[in-house]
């Protein structure tokens, strides 16, 4: 594990600006190369009457789909330590992450931005898929990120687990986007590989969270932010005998005893976490957030991605709703109401920077152009309406069955849900809240909404990067079978 040797005359000054002004302040973040100089003020103050800045501790699942957990509906995969984090804090059903893979989808979280307007539309890489669809090797590290305010704010910030934000050569490591210390695969570090790879890969979640349990402790006494960032429960999953004795009913190596297994030891280690930080009273002053990064992989790629979409048609790479919504768990206690489950509140990956910044009363930069929201009055217990519409691309091909693939560009606008192809073919409407598997089109039917939208759905598309696209995105024929001809 390695630190920040960041320069201490720098970070004085730093910390001095921040608590010098509640207007407006000028930083030159020498460190990190952060090039917002004004930062905006219209934050909130964190709750209690110490006013203590809260630790942030984000748990985000790969490839976890919405109804893998039993308090999201499953009735086999036991996760005991996430249903109780539910039942400490507030469950969402209508949350939305901004992207139907791995990489676009983190960086929303990371930076508050649609990812597509980035240039990354798919999966930093590093190899040909990257370099044919022309996605950047890596994150621009001068783009604000959550990690990066945090860390100017005075917190110590880590990250352990998988980054995907780029693994090429010449890719920085996390430490350049703000982070004290990181532990990481799917990156260019080159100690993760090795002790987080795919040969400790049933140990990984274990690995991961003693990571978190070390850097909290030794940190107990400042702010902190962790991503705590799974592998599981992405394929290929190889749990041990160990680990599959948690469901003796099924058969020996079937896919469903693989997975539930899997899923199982990440919540068992979670548990473990939630456990040390009751110990060392920290929980009462953490805010920590489970979700996942997008739905579930298909069986058509992996034999044991068995993987729950709870009722939602689609899958990872569609961007019908069982591709892009995740679960979402926030627990805060004497802060987030307790048990609660909020049905109404659209919420989204986009959000994450906006909203901790305001729950730990951190400014953004002015001028930082977000696509999300500040949704710190739902986690408060309000049931909020959206004010800003979501966005999704996905201009490749989807696997699996027929029925999930999707068109390739969708939005969100209150109840509505509109997919179309940017050549205004399969043009799909949808009332969510009253059809959440979109099986019933009323685009014929709503004509004033349809044109009304998509007119912002491709006025939104034609302003991103331009990139090659699958021919055959977006389209959904089945090749049924044909009468051949017949010699006479």
């Amino acid at each position: 594990m390695t630190s920040r040797n960041d320069d201490r005359r720098t970070a004085c000054i730093l910390k001095t600006l921040l608590h010098k002004s509640a207007s407006v302040l000028v930083l030159t973040s020498i460190a990190l190369g952060l090039g917002a100089p004004a930062y905006s003020q219209q934050q909130e103050s964190p709750s209690g009457a110490s006013a203590k800045k809260p630790n942030v501790i984000f748990i985000l699942a790969d490839d976890w789909g919405w109804g893998d957990l039993g308090v999201y509906g499953h009735q086999q995969l036991r996760t005991p330590h996430l249903d109780q984090l539910a039942r400490r804090g507030t469950l969402w059903t209508q949350f939305y992450v901004n992207a139907s893979v791995c990489t676009p989808s983190r960086v929303a979280f990371m930076t508050g931005q649609f990812p597509g307007k980035l240039g990354v539309h798919h999966v930093m890489d590093g190899g040909e898929t990257s370099r044919r669809y022309g996605v950047p090797d890596y994150l621009d590290p001068k783009i604000p990120n959550i990690a990066q305010l945090l860390h100017n704010a005075g917190y110590a910030t880590a990250h352990f687990g998988k980054w995907h934000l780029g693994r090429t050569p010449n890719a920085p490591l996390p430490e350049r986007y703000g982070f004290d210390v990181s532990l990481t695969v799917n990156s260019n570090d080159k100690r993760g590989p090795r002790e987080l790879g795919q040969a400790n890969r049933p140990h990984s979640s274990a690995r991961i969270v003693d990571e978190t349990i070390r850097f909290v402790e030794s940190n107990r006494h400042k702010p902190l932010f962790v991503n705590l960032w799974l592998q599981d429960t992405h394929s290929r999953l190889e749990p041990t005998i160990e680990q599959m004795e948690a469901y003796p009913n099924l058969p020996k190596g079937s896919p469903r005893r693989i997975y539930y297994s899997a899923a199982t030891e990440a919540d068992k280690q979670i548990g473990r976490l939630l456990q040390r930080l009751d110990e060392i009273g920290l929980s009462e002053n953490t805010i920590v957030i489970f979700s996942s990064d997008n739905g579930p992989e298909d069986a058509s790629i992996y034999d044991s991605s068995v993987g729950s979409a709870g009722p939602f048609r689609g899958r990872k790479r569609s961007i019908y709703d069982g591709g892009v919504r995740a679960p979402l768990i926030v627990r805060w206690t004497g802060t987030i109401p307790a048990g609660r489950v909020d049905n109404q509140s659209v919420l989204s990956g986009v959000d994450f920077l906006p909203t901790i910044c305001a729950l730990t009363g951190v400014p953004i930069p002015v001028g930082s152009n977000l696509d999300g929201e500040n949704m710190a009055a739902a986690l408060r217990g309000q049931t909020v309406r959206r004010t800003k519409l979501l966005f999704w691309e996905w201009r490749f091909r989807i696997f699996g069955d027929t029925i999930n693939r999707s068109p390739r560009l969708a939005m969100r606008e209150g109840n509505w849900k509109l997919l179309m192809n940017p050549d205004g073919s399969r043009v799909e409407l949808y009332d969510i809240p009253s059809d959440q598997s979109e099986v019933d089109n009323l685009a014929s039917q709503h004509k004033a909404a349809v044109a009304s939208m998509s007119k912002r759905l491709l006025g939104w598309a034609a302003q991103l990067p331009k990139a090659l696209a699958d021919e055959d995105a977006g389209m959904n024929a089945y090749p049924f079978p044909k009468q051949e001809a017949t010699d006479k």
